[in-house]
């Protein structure tokens, strides 16, 4: 089992609204890049949008960031489309049979060591912007 593509999608969003900055992002132009449909991007730009990542207005199309690029960070998104709760990213088998050594302690054994795991992993999340996403892409692309 994989996290939820909604993370991806919604760095994707993001980073085409930037690219995109002097032009419409609307859900069906976001949802050419992504190759999905608009009701799917519209969803996860509501959850991008309570999140306060993007700003979207009635009755005008397009979305725009809410912020700079440089103060949205990828744990930003993860948290903003709902990935996993906390301490939640690896389930554990709930009922392991008490009277096997290993049934018997499995679950105190790792349950910290997959919370540490999850916990690393969003500390790397948190230490990367938006803006770094963009400019990796820009200097792929040979764009300046």
């Amino acid at each position: 089992m994989s996290i939820s593509s909604r993370f991806a999608v919604g760095v994707h969003i993001l980073s085409l609204i930037e690219f995109n900055k002097d032009g419409v992002s609307s859900s069906e132009y976001l949802a050419e890049s992504v190759n999905t449909n608009p009701a799917l991007i519209r969803k996860i730009i509501g959850m991008l949008k309570k999140a306060g990542l993007v700003e979207v207005h009635p009755g005008i199309p397009g979305t725009k960031l809410a912020r700079n690029l440089s103060d949205i960070t990828l744990l930003d998104v993860y948290k903003a489309v709902n990935v996993v709760q906390d301490n939640e990213l690896f389930n554990v088998h709930e009922s392991p049979n008490p009277k096997c050594p290993v049934g018997r302690n499995i679950q105190n054994t790792i349950i910290p060591i997959l919370s540490a795991a999850q916990l690393a992993m969003e500390q790397v999340l948190g230490n990367v912007s938006i803006e770094y996403v963009v400019k990796d892409m820009l200097e792929k692309e040979n764009i300046n």
